[in-house]
Order: structure tokens, then sequence, then C-alpha cells
């Protein structure tokens, strides 16, 4: 909560450095807390967390810092706290804090009930730590893949490396990388709401990453529109999942976010 709190000095801040320092902080209190009982899986899942929330957060704050671009899009698509009553901003703030805890449920609830004396498979633990892993790169080197794309033209979408393969290859990742964590929760729990707590937070941060992707085809539709070139690519690239043919969500309103 008190990380997240960013947000109230800038609206987007909710979502963006609160969102990754928040999933950061999750995992190094819960390994401070529960370092006795953490194996070699779940210790590595909670450092991924922690490299992948600063990682994040850190990039979005640089780009944010430097790109007048990136800047002014910004702008356009996000409201400012001033747009928001103060009770508003509160629930908000406290609709992030409680989707960032379910996001995190699978490996907290994993490290809690072990401390608790409870029993499982580990499996399931590193498949999910090989999965989130494999997400944490995909996302880390798709927005590597853009930065160096932009600096050679920054007024042209990005289609090469990942972005051959899809159209948001960074939100890709990011959905490997939960869907890791929710994979390295399975078996470990005992109680229904622990299991509520982790598909809430799946379906949540899915549903995030489609609204994202809409948001930006909505955005480049506007910048790119009036290019064949553009237009070729967004009708042969699936906007987020490789392989599965969905090639454009702006018309799905119910993914307004």
């Amino acid at each position: 909560m008190a990380i997240d709190a960013i947000g109230f000095k800038r609206f987007i801040w909710f979502i963006s450095l609160g969102y990754g320092y928040s999933v950061a902080g999750i995992a190094l209190a819960v390994a401070i807390l529960h370092f006795h009982s953490l194996t070699w899986a779940t210790g590595l899942m909670l450092l991924l967390l922690m490299i992948y929330g600063c990682r994040l957060a850190t990039y979005l704050l640089i780009r944010e810092l430097r790109s007048q671009a990136y800047a002014k899009t910004v702008s356009l698509d996000a409201k400012n706290n001033a747009d928001y009553s103060p009770m508003v901003l509160v629930a908000i703030w406290l609709s992030c804090v409680a989707l960032y805890l379910c996001q995190t449920a699978p490996i907290v609830f994993r490290v809690q009930n072990a401390a608790d004396g409870w029993i499982d498979n580990m499996t399931t633990a590193w498949v999910g730590v090989a999965i989130a892993a494999l997400g944490i790169i995909l996302e880390a080197w798709a927005d590597y893949q853009k930065n160096e794309a932009k600096k050679i033209n920054p007024h042209r979408f990005v289609d090469t490396g990942l972005y051959r393969i899809v159209r948001c290859p960074n939100y890709f990742g990011e959905v490997l990388l939960w869907t890791g964590v929710f994979i390295c929760g399975i078996g470990s729990y005992h109680a229904w709401w622990q299991w509520l707590m982790t598909v809430v937070g799946y379906i949540g941060i899915v549903y995030i990453m489609f609204s994202g992707a809409r948001r930006l085809e909505l955005r480049q539709d506007r910048n790119y529109g009036a290019d064949e070139a553009y237009l070729r690519y967004k009708q042969s690239t699936p906007i987020l999942l490789p392989l599965i043919p969905i090639y454009s969500v702006k018309n799905q309103t119910w993914l307004v976010g």
C-alpha cells in the first residue's frame, strides 16, 4: 500500500511505477519474513519477481523521463489526478493493491503454507519458475528491441525481432510470467479462498494485458492507420498470443480499462 501510494503524485504511477515496485516489495517482504522456510524453487521465484518488478518500474521511469514522445503519448491517453475525486483515487489505489496481492498470492501462499508445515509436491513450483523466467526474459528483450528500433526510426511502428511473431511481445512475456507464478502455487493451497485469490489475480492480469493491447492498437491505428505496411503487418501478425489468430481487439469494448 505504501509503495503504490506513489500514484497519488501522478495517476498513471498506480499502474506503472507503483505496480513494478509493489510486486518487488511483496516478494522482498515474503523472502524476509519466511527466509528459513524457503526452498530453492520458492527462493528463486521470489528473486525473479524482485528482478522483474524493479526492472519494469525503472525502465518505465527512465522512458518517461527521457522520451518526450512517450510523455506526450501518456498525456493523451492517461487522465490526471485532477480528473478524479479523492475518494475515487483512494478506491483505485486500494483496487490496484488488491490486484497485486492476488497476482502474487500463489508464491505467497506456497511459502506461508510451507512455513506452517504444509508439505506438497514441488514439481509445479519448478515448472512455474521456468515459465516465469522465460516470460521475464521475453518481456525485457522485447523492450530492448523496441528501444533499438525506435532509435533508428522513431516515427515507424516496430515489426522486427520478436515483433515479427506477435505485435505485443512484452505483454505476452507478462502473461507468461504470471502464468508461471500461477502454476507455481498449484498443489500448495489448503483453503478455497486461497484458490479464489489466485484465480482472480491471474484472470485480472490477463484481462489487463488484453486491455493494454487494445489501447496500443487504437494508438497505433491513430498514428499509422494510413501506412499500408502497417495495415499488412496488423492483418498478418497476432496482437498478443503467438500462433493464435487474434489480430484485432479494438472493437472489444468490454476490454476498456
